[in-house]
């Protein structure tokens, strides 16, 4: 099983630091680390500055017949804002994720389309999602992860997006996010045979706006005060303030850095959205 989520922390130039954390020699967690990738728990791709780590995205955690890399993978999921994808099985794991897709569905097919933001935050809350005051979603944007949304204060996501928190989306305070904006968390391996999935974690920092039609890709980290202009692709780190556009998303401009504007996505007039 390769299904993976990628993680922000490089397990080999952070040995030292995690087998501090664990309690044990930095040999036992190099040697836990050897294990753990050649049995599909963790994951190393690329080279360099390039390298990346992911780990399993199931929580085969009970499954982990090494007990340092049991540990260790227990420790490393807490680094992702998101939760796993339970072992299937006659068990209440599965019960409680079935029942939240379900839940899920029922508002990206009928819930979204109601004229009330306090109805469909509701929804979503119940769902596991945390919402901040003042902030909304608009009628027909399709949620997924439900339980995996973090949004803070005074932000909005408008009309006919789609947005996968499933590896976890963490939006920050008056963060505009335009109409027909895709937010994507994940991927596929196209170098396997198999169809393992590939994912990683979207933040969304304070006063950054993504415009209609963007595409923000899994991995991406959009700063504070950050653009991503209509119609562009971005899957990397924006840096704070940058207007970044076109092939490639390229720096384009800067913004003012004392920004202090609400967006005001659920007042009088937006009532109906």
């Amino acid at each position: 099983m390769k299904h993976r989520v990628a993680i922000p922390l490089d397990l080999r130039a952070g040995l030292a630091q995690e087998a501090q954390a664990l309690g044990v020699s930095e040999a036992q967690l190099a040697e836990a680390l050897e294990w753990m990738l050649a049995n599909d728990v963790a994951f190393e791709e690329g080279e360099g500055l390039a390298r990346r780590y992911s780990i399993c995205s199931v929580d085969i955690e009970p499954r982990i017949a090494h007990p340092l890399a049991q540990r260790w993978f227990a420790r490393l999921k807490r680094q992702v804002p998101a939760s796993f994808v339970p072992l299937y099985g006659y068990n209440l794991a599965t019960l409680r994720d079935r029942a939240l897709r379900v839940w899920e569905q029922l508002y990206n097919i009928f819930i979204n389309k109601l004229p009330s933001h306090t109805l469909r935050l509701a929804w979503l809350r119940l769902g596991g999602a945390k919402i901040g005051k003042g902030s909304s979603i608009w009628r027909n944007t399709e949620v997924l992860g439900i339980e995996n949304l973090r949004m803070g204060e005074d932000s909005v996501i408008a009309w006919h997006c789609q947005v996968d928190a499933r590896a976890g989306l963490i939006i920050g305070d008056h963060v505009a996010i335009a109409s027909h904006v895709l937010i994507i968390a994940g991927s596929h391996d196209l170098a396997a045979p198999e169809f393992w999935s590939v994912s990683a974690p979207i933040r969304i920092d304070d006063y950054a706006w993504i415009a209609s039609r963007a595409l923000v890709g899994h991995g991406s980290h959009i700063g504070r005060g950050a653009v991503v202009t209509a119609n562009t692709v971005v899957a990397k780190v924006v840096p704070p303030y940058k207007i970044v556009g076109g092939s490639g998303a390229k720096v384009m401009g800067e913004r003012p850095h004392d920004l202090n504007y609400r967006v005001g996505g659920k007042g009088l007039f937006t009532f109906l959205h």
